[in-house]
């Protein structure tokens, strides 16, 4: 049987690399439509949690791990042999930037070069991770090829952008269109076909080099929005006026206009690392992408400008940073997940510290920190938030505005606030111990 028709029975096995926030929601997509589907990841651990039926993301319900278990149709190893057995092969892994704010492919690079050794006639092999226009083709098409086996008539190539947002109430991996790309017909139809059988309308372009441009739009148009209203906040500011009014006050008009809102900087996998994948690229084509880099040093200065506003803040009771006690609300880059990736937290913390403050942090999702790419704050353990110990910091600082938090009761028990979310815009009492940053 072709892989066409495998596809199209549920009976090709589908292998995702990178069991994180994108590889395991789509893993599970898959089982629950009766693929048998093979887990890839490096870190023991995660595969030890899985094949335990358990979850160790917090917005992904335990019980669907545990149905795939138990319906033998999911397994997760760290034994990358075994893709040999995969029809489909799924790559979710992490594209960072490196210390001097260039794209990091390395983990596109290694398991690149992990699937060559296994990979034989007839498998599809499909990228999903953010990156430049180019990566599926000019990167990775050649060390498949060191394989023996030709792109796209040995074997078959696309490229898929991701398109998550953990957590989201109104869409999930099922409900989110996906685009596929691949540079041969055949191999767009077997992306195309494999990804209809669980998500719930595809949109295919004439490339991976496309489809690679297109992922990049989607979030550099949102960082370059929320740069506008970063902007806003701060003139607005020194103005004495409330963005949050004047943004709520501007998206009643029905047409022409889309709501952003400013933060104390950018987080999440995507939004502040894209637009530097596009950017290092255009200067292969000697193009300077000024509108993109003017709109990454506005989102890259926030939490400057948020740690300028607790020094305003605590001058006012004649307090120094230096010296003083700040308890960081939500280490989250988002509300109401545990997702730390890029999180503007972590930037915030590093200022604070150099500054000559003592920090912690309270986090419902987040209970300790671990050593991460750029950040070590290991040991660091989440701080309780009982009367005493909001009373015992100089300044709180929300940073995350998780739904779990009882504003009044922060503000009521804190000596300063200093809000980056609106979070307390509907605080009665204690609003004089409130700062807008």
């Amino acid at each position: 049987m072709d892989l066409l028709q495998q596809i199209k029975d549920h009976k090709a096995v589908v292998g995702v690399v990178g069991l994180g926030y994108v590889g395991l929601p789509l893993v599970l997509e898959f089982v629950e439509e009766g693929f048998p589907t093979i887990g890839f990841d490096i870190d023991p651990a995660k595969i030890k949690e899985l094949n335990a039926g358990k979850s160790y993301i917090k917005h992904i319900d335990g019980s669907r791990i545990k149905k795939a278990i138990d319906k033998d149709l999911f397994r997760a190893t760290d034994d990358f042999s075994e893709m040999e057995k995969a029809d489909c092969i799924l790559i979710a892994v992490p594209t960072p930037l490196n210390k001097h704010r260039e794209p990091d492919i390395s983990y596109i690079v290694n398991t690149s070069e992990t699937i060559s050794k296994y990979l034989r006639k007839g498998q599809l092999v499909v990228l999903e991770s953010s990156t430049f226009p180019g990566t599926t083709e000019e990167v990775m098409r050649p060390i498949l090829e060191r394989s023996g086996l030709k792109a796209h008539e040995d074997f078959y190539l696309a490229f898929s952008p991701e398109r998550e947002d953990p957590n989201n109430p109104n869409f999930n991996t099922h409900t989110i269109p996906k685009v596929v790309g691949a540079n041969d017909p055949y191999s767009l139809e077997l992306t195309t076909t494999l990804y209809n059988q669980v998500i719930v309308s595809t949109v295919p372009v004439s490339s991976s080099q496309a489809a690679e441009a297109t992922k990049l739009l989607e979030n550099i148009f949102r960082s370059v929005n929320i740069a506008l209203v970063n902007e806003m906040k701060i003139i607005l500011d020194r103005m004495d006026i409330d963005v949050w009014e004047v943004i709520n006050a501007a998206k009643t008009k029905p047409f022409g206009f889309m709501a952003f809102y400013p933060g104390p900087g950018l987080g999440g996998h995507c939004i502040p690392i894209d637009p530097f994948y596009l950017t290092w690229k255009a200067r292969q084509y000697d193009i300077s992408t000024r509108f993109i880099e003017l709109a990454g040093e506005v989102n890259t200065d926030m939490p400057y400008f948020v740690v300028r506003k607790v020094a305003d803040a605590l001058n006012d009771f004649a307090k120094p940073i230096k010296g003083s006690k700040v308890l960081i609300l939500g280490m989250a880059y988002k509300k109401d997940i545990d997702d730390l990736r890029e999180s503007p937290t972590l930037k915030l913390i590093e200022i604070l510290r150099h500054k000559g403050a003592e920090v912690d942090y309270n986090d419902p999702f987040i209970p300790e920190l671990w050593p991460m790419r750029h950040y070590d704050y290991s040991n660091k353990t989440s701080v309780e938030l009982t009367p005493e110990n909001l009373g015992a910091y100089d300044a709180v600082l929300i940073s995350t505005d998780h739904s779990d938090y009882d504003w009044d009761f922060i503000v009521k028990h804190a000596k300063v606030v200093i809000d980056t979310r609106n979070a307390t815009v509907n605080v009665t009492e204690g609003r004089e111990k409130i700062y807008k940053a």
